[in-house]
């Protein structure tokens, strides 16, 4: 297998926690990197020879585990997978143990947690990079691999309109936070009282002040979708929110994309979806399995965009 050099600059911060902390410059430089990765994916294949990357999982996952963990193959490292999911970071022993022990072993942590704060505790206490694999609060790399979908099909994201329709969650937080970054308009229509955190949404409008991106919050999806360039939707109950799902499915029934829907956005408007998907309820099975569904591209370039992560964060 043939091996070259990659040029890997630095980003401004140690850890990938959330893509608030990020300058738009560093979002432009993962997006060369994975590019440049994604090219030469038989080419780059000894970024992270002998490295060692700790994966901590307090959930199920499939595309965060599998992608993470095939990335460090690809570039030449390992990776060690925890499963926490029975016991949470910090009962058995406290997360600043777990960091200062890992830290010692592996070049890097993955953690996909409930609370935000273990990921903030870890990142303090560790020396090596911690990367958010997703949080109840934010998704940062789900958000990163949406958004270098979107430069793939359209070159620049700079004034555009991304319009998510469903439950203000932690991946609606994190493509808001991406897209103000980016100059991309960013419309969220949620039920009342299922909008994004207002903190999340404020922090947004003060960044969008430099970039000239617009951020609207609104209740009605018609509105919403009107002329958008892309519709995003996720699931209606999140991890951990299975006692509500009969519930939610209730209030958030006219928030579906359906082909109705897509119709009102421009022609040829992409649909997006983070997954895993439920047919039928926040997206139609046309829609999601249709020509303008872009979920599978998406998807891939998880693999794509988090190896571009380890490999300016780790090196």
């Amino acid at each position: 297998m043939k091996k070259t050099s990659l040029d890997l600059p630095s980003l401004s911060q140690k850890d990938l926690l959330c893509t608030s902390a990020l300058p738009a410059t560093d979002i432009e430089t993962i997006f060369a990197t994975a590019k440049a990765l994604k090219a030469g994916r038989e080419t780059h294949t000894d970024v992270l020879r002998h490295k060692r990357l700790a994966m901590i999982f307090e959930k199920d996952s499939l595309r965060t585990r599998f992608t993470f963990d095939i990335g460090m193959q690809d570039l030449g490292g390992s990776a060690v997978f925890m499963d926490h999911r029975d016991a949470r970071l910090g009962s058995r022993e406290s997360v600043r143990d777990v960091a200062k022990n890992l830290e010692r072993w592996v070049h890097g942590i993955v953690a996909r947690t409930f609370k935000h704060k273990v990921l903030e505790e870890l990142a303090q206490h560790a020396e090596i990079p911690v990367i958010n694999g997703l949080s109840d609060f934010v998704h940062p790399c789900q958000a990163l691999s949406d958004f270098f979908t979107l430069t793939e099909k359209w070159g620049s994201v700079r004034g555009r309109t991304l319009t998510f329709v469903g439950d203000g969650n932690n991946t609606c937080h994190a493509l808001i936070h991406t897209a103000v970054k980016l100059g991309t308009n960013i419309r969220v229509c949620s039920p009342e009282g299922y909008e994004p955190n207002s903190r999340v949404v404020n922090e947004a409008m003060r960044a969008a002040q430099d970039t000239g991106a617009e951020v609207t919050i609104l209740n009605d999806p018609e509105a919403a979708a009107e002329g958008a360039d892309a519709i995003y939707t996720d699931v209606w109950a999140s991890m951990g929110q299975e006692d509500e799902i009969e519930e939610r499915n209730g209030i958030f029934a006219a928030y579906q994309v359906d082909e109705d829907l897509m119709a009102r956005a421009k022609k040829g408007a992409l649909f997006m979806h983070c997954l895993p998907a439920h047919r039928g309820w926040e997206v139609t099975q046309e829609v999601m399995d249709g020509s303008q569904s872009v979920v599978y591209d998406i998807a891939e370039n998880r693999l794509h965009v988090q190896k571009a992560v380890l490999a300016l964060l780790i090196r």
